[in-house]
């Protein structure tokens, strides 16, 4: 049996804990590793080896960390393959649907790269009378990432490129339910010429979870998952004095409106709710549809849902693969039957024909007239289920978009440019599609959601992610002249 252990001080070290995760292959049901499972002592001795490198790190010139960062960039390039290969392995994710996970991750690596030009402060001369004012961004010392396994590569490179780039040394703890890409990361990084300490990986569960959250010398924690635990992260860990930004969960909506392209959002509908077994934060789960267009909207729906082929992803031309465990997927299937219960139709139900090989497979499921209240409708479902909601109006779907717990990428469907823009003026989210499904942001711009998609004030990556890792310091300056100085017990004055 495979046994994944940590990554501490540039090496591979095994637990001491005693205890141990599973991971399964989720296309065959069966166990392929154990992951050792941290104590709060082993994570502060990771802690503690972060610390350490941080001085040295922190004192290396922005042109060698930059040489870094791209060194990183060509490694990760070089070997995509072989990463998306450890995501379709633990995740299950079809291995297209991995490359494109690794490509967006390494897009954030490509702009931790200018961060020489990030880090420029600012700078008034002349202030006052011989008198100078500048800025300057300066690290925060040791901070901690804490990931999702629907994205075990692409979300820690969110986090680390930006947080090693502006001078840090980084914690990371990813999902244990799909570890390896993380230890193949902390390799390449290693390759690229990190000093050893300045990145480390330890697994565990919610015992190393609550100790980078106490730790006194953790300074910051970046986190991606549930809502639920997104609030407790932030909760906790600003009760202990530390910057946080936690991303949650999402219920995002596809508003579709009778003037638009009904086949061209019955594509983006399919793609955007059954991609990776619906399981992303960004996934559409719900469409809201305009009476008038509702029925030809959901027969093209329906009528694309039979070409998907569901499998394992080590075979060609599978396009979803299972979902991550066999608890998950059956609390998945449960929300399909919970939905008929409730009054809404299954149009089509994914729990028929799905593959029969001991993995955790699910069909996709359509859901026609799903409401509030319904749990189908309410609930982050993350998995492959998309309901419908008629609407008699855009006022009536911009409201039930604006009414949901969460805040983070919903997408309106129009030819119309002027709805387009007034929708985008509206409607409070923190990420906005026009005839775009899936809304993410590109590298240089910053991801995150509003409400209870997003605790804290900081965005993930591009800009935001500068300004998380950093701290600002205003320095206030004179130098000695020829002239005499007096003393002066008023105010200071400019003028």
């Amino acid at each position: 049996m495979n046994r994944i252990s940590h990554w501490i001080d540039g090496k591979v070290v095994p637990g001491t804990s005693g205890r141990t995760g599973t991971v399964w292959n989720p296309a065959t049901g069966e166990q392929q590793a154990s992951v050792d499972l941290a104590s709060a002592d082993e994570v502060s001795a990771v802690v503690a080896v972060a610390k350490a490198a941080f001085p040295a790190w922190r004192a290396t010139n922005l042109s060698r960390r930059a040489e870094v960062m791209f060194n990183m960039r060509e490694l990760i390039s070089a070997n995509r393959k072989e990463i998306a290969s450890l995501l379709s392995a633990e995740h299950g994710k079809v291995l297209s649907d991995a490359l494109g996970e690794v490509a967006r991750g390494l897009e954030n690596v490509e702009f931790a790269c200018g961060v020489p030009n990030l880090l420029k402060g600012g700078y008034s001369e002349q202030a006052s009378t011989g008198v100078d004012v500048y800025s300057i961004k300066q690290p925060l010392g040791v901070v901690a990432g804490i990931t999702p396994f629907n994205f075990p590569a692409m979300v820690p490179m969110w986090m680390f490129a930006n947080a090693l780039a502006c001078g840090n040394t980084f914690v990371l703890k990813p999902s244990e339910k799909d570890p390896s890409a993380s230890m193949f990361l902390a390799e390449l990084l290693k390759q690229a010429g990190l000093p050893d300490g300045c990145f480390n990986v330890v697994h565990g569960d919610k015992e190393a979870v609550d100790t980078l959250l106490t730790h006194p010398d953790v300074a910051a924690v970046s986190f991606v998952g549930s809502t639920p635990i997104a609030k407790y992260i932030y909760e906790t860990g600003t009760k202990n004095g530390k910057r946080v930004q936690a991303l949650g969960g999402a219920k995002n909506h596809m508003l579709v409106l009778p003037d638009a392209d009904l086949d061209m959002a019955a594509d983006a509908a399919v793609s955007a709710a059954y991609g990776s077994a619906g399981e992303r934060c960004m996934a559409i789960s719900v469409v809201l549809a305009v009476d008038s267009v509702a029925d030809a909207l959901i027969e093209r729906i329906q009528a694309r849902i039979p070409d998907i082929k569901a499998g394992p992803a080590s075979e060609p031309g599978n396009e979803m693969g299972p979902l991550i465990t066999g608890e998950h997927r059956d609390k998945v299937a449960g929300y399909v039957a919970g939905a008929a219960e409730e009054g809404a139709t299954v149009v089509v139900d994914g729990r028929q024909g799905a593959p029969d090989n001991g993995g955790f497979f699910l069909n996709p499921s359509l859901i026609d007239h799903a409401k509030p209240g319904m749990k189908c409708y309410d609930d982050e479902i993350f998995g492959p289920v998309l309901t419908v909601t008629r609407i008699g109006s855009y006022d009536e779907g911009l409201q039930l978009i604006n009414d949901n717990l969460y805040g983070n990428g919903p997408a309106i469907f129009t030819r119309d440019g002027g709805v387009a823009r007034q929708f985008e003026f509206d409607v409070q989210v923190g990420m906005v599609g026009i005839n775009v499904p899936i809304p993410v942001p590109v590298s240089y711009y910053s991801f995150g959601g509003w409400k209870a998609s997003l605790f804290g004030d900081q965005h993930m990556y591009g800009p935001d992610g500068i300004n998380f890792f950093t701290r600002t310091k205003v320095v206030t300056s004179r130098w000695p002249d020829p002239r005499p100085s007096t003393v002066g017990l008023g105010f200071p004055q400019n003028r």
